[in-house]
């Protein structure tokens, strides 16, 4: 039978604990983004946004807060990949978690602007300095820029999704199919949010190339919460990287 010490320190546990956290980040970033704010925000119309989110503020708070836990889970998973990855190579672990760390950084900095939008409508001081349609243009301008924001962070994730789908395939103890299936998410990142900066007229041509993360991020999700690693493999991966 398994001790507590075992339990605690089994990659298997922390397999499990990152699919479960994965899985948060999945299903509350697809509400936030396909639910919420895809339904408030009417682009190019800034007075019907405005008015959108003051009949469903809550709704907007609720948003709000989802996207803070999915940043929140987002931290515990880069730590916990990392300590799956290492026995693999070390240092490229490290990279691939410090550059998920800093898209979960700018994704939760950017949150401010998601928040602005109700600063600017709730603020009294605001609505006696700007005309309603000022007021609106700023609110529009506010959920743009947190439009962008997330893909500015997104340049980041893609390059940690590049380096932990060659960790994935080179591990042993993972399918070599979901390590090539997460660095081509990754791929598909940095070509959408670089099309979006650099070209973007031609956003909305590249956007079906998401489809690639989400089947990626899900098949990694599920893997780790159903069926974890060969834990023999990560085992005798960590002995060779401890002894070399």
């Amino acid at each position: 039978m398994m001790t507590n010490a075992t339990l605690e320190t089994s990659p298997q546990v922390y397999a499990r604990i990152a699919g479960g956290l994965y899985l948060i980040i999945i299903v509350f970033g697809i509400w936030s983004e396909m639910f919420v704010r895809s339904t408030l925000i009417v682009a190019g119309d800034a007075a019907a946004t405005a008015g959108n989110i003051m009949a469903s503020e809550g709704l907007f708070r609720a948003s709000f807060a989802a996207d803070s836990i999915m940043a929140l889970s987002d931290v515990a998973v880069a730590v916990l990949l990392y300590v799956l990855l290492r026995p693999v190579n070390r240092t490229l672990a490290l990279v691939a978690a410090a550059f998920r760390l800093m898209q979960t950084a700018v994704v939760a900095l950017n949150l401010l602007h998601h928040y602005a939008a109700l600063l600017l409508l709730n603020g009294g001081a605001y609505a006696a300095a700007f005309d309603p349609p000022q007021l609106h243009a700023l609110v529009a301008l506010a959920l743009d820029v947190h439009a962008h924001g997330y893909d500015l962070g997104l340049l980041f994730f893609g390059v940690s999704c590049l380096v932990l789908g060659y960790l994935i395939a080179r591990s042993g103890y993972f399918p070599r199919a979901l390590g090539i299936l997460v660095a081509a998410a990754g791929l598909a990142y940095l070509i959408g949010s670089y099309t979006l900066f650099l070209a973007p007229n031609y956003a909305e041509t590249v956007a079906p190339i998401y489809v690639v993360p989400l089947i990626s991020e899900v098949a990694l999700c599920l893997w780790l919460l159903l069926r974890g690693l060969n834990v023999e493999q990560w085992e005798k991966r960590l002995g060779a990287a401890g002894a070399a």
